[in-house]
Formats: C-alpha cells, structure tokens, sequence
C-alpha cells in the first residue's frame, strides 16, 4: 500500500467522520471499507490504527447505487 495513502486514527475516530474528512461525504465509506478488509470490526479507533485511503475513481457516478458499479 502506498504510505502516502496511509491515515493513522486519533482516538475516537469512526470510519463516517475519516470518509468526510478524506472525501467529503459520507456517501463514500464504502471506498474505506474496501480498502481495509482487516479493520471491518472496528467501529470506533483507538488511537494509532493505520488505514488505507483508496483514491475515488475519476469516473464515479454518485447517481448509480454502488452495488452496481
């Protein structure tokens, strides 16, 4: 994984507030989720955790449900 891709948590966070700080939407947890199979069972971060932020894609349509793209 590209390190400059790499979020370290502060305590507290949760994977909504880190998808509209790198995204600015919550509508794109999901890019998170697919991004870190492994942290799944984490709902709120202690301090210290690394994710993974994977880049939107350029052809992202937010009008077709994600389980279609």
């Amino acid at each position: 994984m590209d390190e400059n891709r790499m979020y370290t948590t502060v305590q507290g966070d949760m994977w909504d507030h880190i998808a509209w700080q790198f995204y600015g939407d919550v509508k794109y947890i999901s890019f998170l989720f697919s991004g870190n199979p492994t942290l799944l069972d984490i709902h709120v971060f202690s301090a210290g955790t690394k994710v993974y932020i994977p880049e939107l894609p350029e052809d992202y349509d937010e009008d077709i449900p994600e389980w279609r793209l």
